[in-house]
């Protein structure tokens, strides 16, 4: 299983953090070391003093397929998560700043919580599902699938291009605007509408 995650999905986000709006989904890998399940609690790593949360919505891919054209990609997954794309934003800076990869900063071990699924049929529309993260009730991101650059179709079609997806692989689609450090001791609640699909604690 390999998690294959989209940046800059969300124009505002993009924004946020001074980067150039792309014309193709850019995309980043996870090992399957970075998930983490069943809400349990994220432990803050030795090795970063500035982790962020990026709360976004996961596809799970339901059936093996490459050079998937994009009219056919809507029958590669069936069921619709939330996740928390945890980065290291200190170390990502002075990678990016080095026009280093990534990895060190988007990859380590529990760096991609991700809830339970949902049928994908309980919505009417999936060009139009909101989803939102609060920290200690606090709301902190809202997003909406209307507002992404690159549809979930266009994202299973690009990256099939490339990668042969697989049963089980898991996509992150982006995260809104809105993005922020976490400190030890917050409390992270996910909706996919009105929903709870996450609440775990930073260690």
């Amino acid at each position: 299983m390999k998690v294959i995650a989209i940046g800059r999905n969300y124009s505002a986000h993009a924004k946020e953090l001074n980067n150039e709006i792309p014309d193709k989904p850019v995309i980043f890998l996870k090992p399957d070391t970075a998930v983490l399940k069943h809400n349990k609690a994220f432990y803050y790593p030795e090795f970063s003093s500035e982790i962020h949360y990026e709360v976004e919505l996961v596809l799970k891919i339901s059936k093996e397929g490459k050079h998937i054209a994009e009219k056919f990609a809507h029958k590669y997954y069936e069921e619709i998560g939330l996740g928390i794309d945890f980065t290291a934003r200190d170390l990502q800076n002075n990678l990016k700043a080095k026009g280093l990869p990534w990895e060190l900063a988007k990859a380590f071990d529990n760096s991609a919580a991700v809830s339970e699924f949902v049928s994908k049929s309980e919505f009417s529309n999936l060009n139009n599902i909101e989803f939102s993260l609060k920290i200690n009730d606090e709301l902190r991101q809202t997003g909406n699938t209307k507002d992404m650059l690159h549809s979930f179709d266009d994202i299973i079609s690009f990256a099939s291009q490339y990668f042969t997806l697989k049963k089980g692989d898991l996509i992150f689609t982006g995260t809104p605007e809105g993005v922020g450090e976490v400190k030890i001791g917050d409390r992270l609640i996910g909706f996919i509408e009105d929903r709870e699909l996450l609440n775990f604690e930073i260690k």
